[in-house]
């Protein structure tokens, strides 16, 4: 009876269970369509505005402008971001590896997102209340470097993962490790791997070591905490982690791993090919700026090929700042140095500019003193100090450190030697101020092959050979010779050396010779030699002050001169830049050549943007132009510029002193290179009695001529006309004086 009793239930209950099952199916089916149209939106919602990965096939990333010298090496960059654009052959194994194993392991497998990764990173942040933990593949960190923001927005991240499946649809996993590694940012101002190689170690990517490319694979994640150069600890504990990671994916032995592991990180920090040449790479960058733009410029990665000889232009700055030295200890010990405790500076924290660059035996720093004692002095240079004793200030007569140093100084010192790491010695010297200049040109092209600007550019960054309009004092003269010459003139005409003067309408004007003498009928080649300025005048009226000017302006000059006779001892002002110019064109037989900085310009692919050719400018005839060089090499072998005899070359100059010795000028040449040096305050002030340009000048000069003409034993000017030599070569004047205006 009971079986038939639930048989009979048994239809009534089958279409209740019937109904359930069905209301749950439905109900299911609501739930997954609800999250499928969620998901769809989301979806919609997201990729309104995203970006097209198709991009990247024609993405270049933003990389550095360098800058080279005539010989190929780098002088020069200019970046918003410092970036090394590689490919991938240039990254070695053992980088790959430790990226690889430390930001994404199964890089090589997965399609752009990790779902185990992310499922177990969304886990441990719930369980930690955080977002801390990570999970991005190194397709999303590029996604998200190249085309979202850094928040972690769940949204941002949809995008994220949506951008990464297209990413590594459309593109293999070399090119994807590629664009990774030259976009992500290592610290510093460095971007990609190549630069942070570079940067960090002074070597291309491709010569690491297993520490090295572990160091520059820990970085990523967080490179302000691991910097090694910040938190060494902190980048050492990281490196050995990617070590340990390597190991045990399997990429390097134990052994391999413990070997890496048990050294210690050493940098080689790439120094800033800048220091070459300061001033001459900032006169470039100007050019650049004005030609290209400066987004070109500092995001285009350029390669700029320069005029610059690197050789030279160290010889340049050392021969002007061991100038400048020579000139300081002159005049002796004048104190009035600044203190960074008496300016309410924090001592422990103070940094000067000059401090980066590294120190080498004749090199000038500022240096502050961190302790003076009465017997010796405790300097700090960045992290390198040295100490100053009594036979390091000699020339100041002085006894001791203690009597003109205090503690909080900032010190002009040279490095004479080197002692380990982190050590120096050093001998005081002195900033009070003076400054020069020197511009070296190649007489056969135009091209700058030398530029100091002044004695620090860390301090000063205006130019003094190009910026800078100074009076020339003589060395205006050799234009009023040459318009004098185009008129007929000859070296052994005579001229008479007499008192003069001229009435106008402020007066009478009386001008006189540097020493106050007046020596009769004299040759144009002595007058010119022994710089007088009588002679000088009167030529200038004979041709006509006018017409100077006109044959200046010829020369290249630009200024704006007033014809008043006076300009004929060099009251006129003039850049050492153009000033250099117009001597080149003497030993140029007449023509000039406009300088310039730059040879070449491509783009990153090697595509010629610009290429330089020197505008060509007849000025006076070739005849004009050799009886000049032979009256200018009067002023070398028997005038004002004796001491550059010494040299035993074929050189002709003019040396240039102005009023109450406010500047100093040596404007000289041989048959390949013209070099023009000028000393002088930046204000209008003396350099002090007798400090004109054979004093103050002229050794800066033959010191860089010295290295200029080197290599050219050979060289000769061209045979002046007959009618121009043979006379007066064994005049030796030699005055102890500059026979300059005054």
């Amino acid at each position: 009876m009971e079986n038939e009793v639930d048989n009979r239930l048994e239809p009534e209950l089958r279409p209740d269970r019937t109904r359930v099952v069905r209301r749950v199916i439905f109900g299911l089916a609501l739930v997954a369509a609800a999250l499928v149209g969620a998901l769809a939106g989301l979806l919609v919602v997201y990729s309104t505005d995203l970006p097209q990965v198709t991009d990247l096939e024609r993405y270049r990333p933003s990389s550095i402008t360098e800058l080279y010298d005539q010989n190929g090496a780098v002088i020069g960059s200019f970046a918003l971001q410092r970036r090394v654009i590689a490919r991938y052959e240039d990254y070695p194994k053992v980088l790959r590896d430790a990226i690889i194993s430390t930001e994404d392991k199964d890089f090589e497998k997965h399609l752009g997102i990790d779902p185990w990764r992310i499922l177990g990173a969304a886990y441990r942040d719930l369980a930690s209340g955080s977002r801390a933990q990570g999970a991005s593949t190194l397709t999303m960190q590029l996604s998200r470097n190249l085309f979202l923001t850094a928040d972690r927005k769940f949204g941002r991240k949809i995008q994220e993962i949506m951008l990464s499946i297209q990413i590594e649809r459309r593109f293999t996993k070399e090119q994807i490790f590629t664009l990774y590694a030259n976009q992500i940012f290592l610290g510093h101002g460095v971007y990609g791997f190549e630069a942070g190689s570079e940067f960090y170690f002074s070597k291309p990517a491709k010569d690491l070591t297993i520490e090295e490319a572990a160091l520059l694979a820990g970085l990523p994640k967080a490179p302000s905490s691991y910097s090694p150069i910040n938190n060494p600890e902190k980048a050492l504990h990281r490196r050995n982690l990617v070590i340990n990671n390597m190991m045990e994916d399997g990429r390097i032995t134990a052994a391999q791993a413990q070997e890496a592991k048990s050294k210690p990180i050493v940098l080689h920090l790439q120094q800033d090919p800048n220091n070459v040449a300061p001033y001459f790479v900032e006169e470039t960058r100007r050019l650049l700026e004005k030609k290209f733009g400066t987004d070109e410029v500092h995001e285009g990665g350029l390669r700029v090929y320069t005029t610059l000889d690197s050789g030279l232009q160290k010889v340049a700055t050392r021969a002007l700042l061991d100038g400048l030295a020579a000139y300081e200890r002159r005049h002796g010990w004048k104190g009035h140095v600044p203190n960074v405790i008496a300016a309410g500076e924090d001592f422990t924290t103070y940094e000067h500019g000059d401090w980066l660059h590294k120190p080498e035996v004749g090199s000038y720093f500022h240096a502050l003193v961190t302790k003076a004692g009465k017997n010796e002095a405790e300097i700090k240079i960045g992290k390198y100090t040295a100490t100053i004793h009594p036979a390091d200030m000699i020339w100041t007569q002085y006894k001791t450190p203690g009597e003109i140093l205090a503690t909080g100084d900032i010190v002009y010192v040279r490095v004479t030697a080197v002692d380990g790491e982190h050590h120096l010695q050093v001998a005081l010297e002195q900033d009070s101020g003076a400054q020069g200049a020197l511009v070296a040109i190649d007489n056969n092209t135009g091209e700058i092959r030398a530029m100091v600007g002044g004695r620090d550019f860390d301090e000063s960054k205006f130019n003094r050979a190009t910026q800078a309009l100074r009076q020339t004092g003589s060395s205006f003269k050799p234009y009023v010779y040459s318009a004098a010459v185009e008129a007929g003139a000859m070296p052994d005409d005579t001229i008479v050396d007499a008192p003069i003067s001229f009435p106008g309408a402020n007066g009478v004007w009386a001008p006189h010779n540097y020493d106050n003498k007046y020596e009769g009928t004299i040759s144009l080649r002595h007058a010119l030699a022994d710089s007088r300025n009588i002679p000088a005048i009167k030529l200038a009226q004979r041709v006509g002050i006018k017409t100077v000017i006109e044959y200046v302006h010829k020369f290249g000059i630009t200024s704006e001169i007033q014809p008043y006779l006076p300009v004929a001892l060099g009251s006129a002002e003039v850049t050492l830049l153009e000033h250099t110019a117009a001597y080149s064109t003497f030993p140029n037989d007449g023509v000039r050549l406009s300088p310039h900085y730059i040879r070449k310009v491509t783009d990153y692919d090697g595509h010629a943007m610009e290429q330089n050719i020197a505008d060509v400018r007849d000025v006076i005839s070739e005849h004009s132009a050799r009886v000049m060089v032979e009256l200018l090499r009067g002023v070398v072998l028997h005038g004002t510029g004796y001491a550059a005899s010494k040299l035993n070359h074929p050189l002709g100059g003019k040396t240039g002193t102005t009023n109450d010795f406010t500047d100093a000028w040596f404007m000289g040449f041989s048959p390949s290179i013209t070099c023009g040096v000028w000393v002088g305050y930046d204000e209008k002030k003396t350099l002090g009695a007798k400090e004109t340009g054979a004093q103050a000048a002229l050794p800066i000069w033959i010191e860089f001529m010295k290295a200029a003409i080197a290599a050219k034993p050979d060289e000769q000017f061209p045979e002046p006309p007959p009618d121009a030599a043979g006379k007066g070569k064994g005049e030796k004047t030699a005055a102890s004086g500059d026979g300059e205006s005054h």
